[in-house]
């Protein structure tokens, strides 16, 4: 992977062994293990489930901090994410919600796609009435290169169960997480 990165600074005009870049492709390969760890990591392993016949009111987690990759330009996209679930039966530690995001963040992705997966996880593994994901962020992709708007934020949401069907329940959580 080093000679990959060499090459890479040689394609865009530099010279890799000058002083600053000779230990650049190192320094690459471990930031890219940081931000990329989300693919050694399997959602199942942090899904302990309690159960908990009392609780069947909204749980949510707002303004959790999170950054990915663009996986169009590799340049990386950053805001918050706000997780809910409505338990029924089984609920999990509240920083298992940060930590499910944080895995399916630290991947080459779309943001609309990290939602997806969180709101999937959250189905298949606690069995909820229902899960959301609404993520804000702002693209370097977008703010940096083509068309330049620094100051866009780019919202999505993935609603499942209850948080799709009803909409009381969708309008309750989005009072909340404002």
């Amino acid at each position: 992977m080093i000679h990959s990165i060499n090459n890479m600074i040689l394609s865009i005009g530099d010279d890799p062994t000058r002083e600053g870049l000779n230990e650049t492709p190192e320094r690459v390969i471990k930031s890219w293990n940081h931000l990329y760890s989300g693919y050694d990591q399997d959602p199942k392993d942090i899904m302990k489930t309690f159960k908990e016949g009392t609780c069947d009111e909204m749980v949510i987690l707002k303004d959790i901090e999170m950054f990915s990759t663009c996986e169009h330009h590799m340049l990386p996209f950053f805001g918050k994410a706000h997780i809910a679930y409505i338990p029924d039966g089984k609920v999990i530690g509240i920083s298992k919600l940060a930590r499910l995001l944080e895995i399916f963040s630290r991947r080459l992705q779309i943001q609309e796609r990290i939602g997806e997966q969180v709101t999937g996880a959250l189905m298949e593994y606690l069995q909820p009435k229902g899960a959301a994901c609404i993520i804000e962020a702002k693209h370097l992709c977008m703010m940096a290169r083509g068309i330049q708007k620094q100051n866009s934020v780019m919202i999505t949401s993935s609603l499942k169960g209850v948080f799709l069907d009803k909409i009381e329940t969708r309008n309750e959580l989005m009072r909340l997480v404002r």
